[in-house]
C-alpha cells in the first residue's frame, strides 16, 4: 500500500509479518477448500483486520480456534480467540456449516489491511475511519481493493456491510460514486453484538440468517 500514513499508525499485514511463512499455506488451504469453483457469491464486507482475527490468520473473522474446530484446518503454531469470530461462526453453523456458507458468500473487508496504534500495553487495533487523515490516505486503496474483490465474479446486486455506523456510512457514500453494488445491506457488527448485545446474540444470529437468506433476490 504505497501511501503515507499518519504518525503513530502502523500497518497490520499478516502476509508480511513474522508469521508470514506460516500463514500463507493456511490461507491457501482455506481458499482452495472453500472457493475452488466458479460459483457466484455475495460479498460481505467487514471493516479491516484486527490483531486476533484476520490480522493473525489472514482470514476475515476467522481466529485460530475457528480454523481448527470449524474449518477443519489444523493450526497449532499460536492461539487466538476473537469474539467477532465466535459470532460469525455461530451464524455459519446456523446456515449449514462452512462449506454451505462459503459456497454462497465471500467475506472480505472494506480495507483488507489492518492498522494499529501504540497503547499502554502494546499495539491496539485501529479502524480505518478512526483517524480522518488515515481514512483519506487509504480511500484510493480501498476503492481499488473492493473492485478487485468484485472482479472475482461476485454478485453486484447486493453487498452486505458489517457495521451499521461509520463503516456503512463511509461505504454508502463511496458506493454513490463508485457503483460497487445496487444495494448495500447493513448488519450490526459482530464485535458490537458480542460486546454490547451478548444477551440478544441469538436474535442477531436470526437477523443475519434472514438478511443473508435473501442473497439471491
Amino acid at each position: 500500500m504505497p501511501v503515507s500514513l499518519p504518525p503513530s499508525v502502523d500497518v497490520l499485514n499478516p502476509f508480511q509479518g513474522e508469521n508470514a511463512e506460516i500463514i500463507w499455506p493456511v490461507v491457501t488451504k482455506f481458499y482452495t477448500t472453500f472457493y475452488a469453483d466458479a460459483h457466484p457469491r455475495s460479498l460481505i464486507l467487514g471493516i479491516n483486520p484486527g490483531r486476533l482475527g484476520a490480522g493473525s490468520t489472514g482470514l476475515p473473522f476467522t481466529d485460530t480456534k475457528r480454523l481448527n474446530e470449524d474449518c477443519g484446518i489444523p493450526f497449532s503454531t499460536f492461539n487466538t480467540h476473537e469474539p467477532s469470530s465466535v459470532f460469525v461462526y455461530e451464524v455459519i453453523k446456523a446456515f449449514g456449516g462452512p462449506a454451505a456458507f462459503y459456497y454462497q458468500f465471500y467475506i472480505g473487508s472494506v480495507c483488507p489491511l489492518g492498522f494499529t496504534t501504540p497503547g499502554k500495553n502494546g499495539p491496539v487495533n485501529l479502524n480505518y475511519y478512526d483517524n480522518p487523515a488515515l481514512q483519506e490516505a487509504v480511500t484510493p486503496f480501498i476503492i481499488g481493493s473492493i473492485n478487485r474483490q468484485l472482479d472475482f465474479g461476485l454478485n453486484r446486486n447486493k453487498i452486505y456491510v458489517l457495521g451499521t455506523g461509520k463503516n456503512f456510512k463511509f461505504l454508502q457514500k463511496l458506493n454513490a460514486t463508485e457503483k460497487f453494488a445496487e444495494q448495500l445491506v447493513p448488519l450490526e457488527h459482530p464485535r458490537f453484538i458480542m460486546q454490547y448485545r451478548a444477551k440478544q446474540k441469538e436474535d442477531f444470529v436470526e437477523k443475519y440468517l434472514l438478511e443473508l437468506g435473501s442473497f439471491m433476490d
